[in-house]
């Protein structure tokens, strides 16, 4: 593991259960790979009625990018909050995300941006199941 939860934390502005991910496998200056086991959590934050929607893993996507946007930027510290402005071609294959067992794999790709505007590909799986994809803007 090239970065432990506890390191994630300094780099996102969440915190305790909110932060979803529990390491980093790989990044480069493009796009970084992380692993959770979060979503099988019976107290996840994100969990409605003892579920876990599988449009939440748009949240997973979320974290994977801002971490990848405090290690690909030097900063290795903790970002002021962001935004998520939209999500386009998102394509989700599940309904849920705590009915897969094993690590859930949050990828996401920088396709292009500036220091304020940032534009990513992600995509969830767990084992061989993808779960979900899109593009957040």
């Amino acid at each position: 593991m090239r970065l432990t939860r506890a390191e994630i934390a300094g780099l996102i502005p969440h915190a305790g259960a909110m932060c979803l991910l529990d390491g980093v496998v790989s990044w480069d200056e493009n796009r970084i790979r992380c692993v959770s086991r979060s979503h099988l959590d019976a107290g996840n934050p994100l969990r409605a009625g003892g579920q876990l929607p599988a449009v939440c893993g748009i949240e997973y996507a979320a974290q994977a990018m801002a971490v990848h946007g405090g290690l690909a930027g030097g900063a290795r510290a903790r970002p002021r909050a962001g935004y998520l402005a939209s999500v386009r071609d998102m394509a989700c294959r599940r309904e849920r995300l705590d009915d897969l067992a094993g690590d859930l794999v949050v990828e996401a790709e920088r396709m292009m941006g500036d220091g304020a505007r940032v534009i990513y590909e992600f995509r969830l799986w767990v084992g061989e199941t993808e779960v979900l994809s899109g593009a957040r803007r």
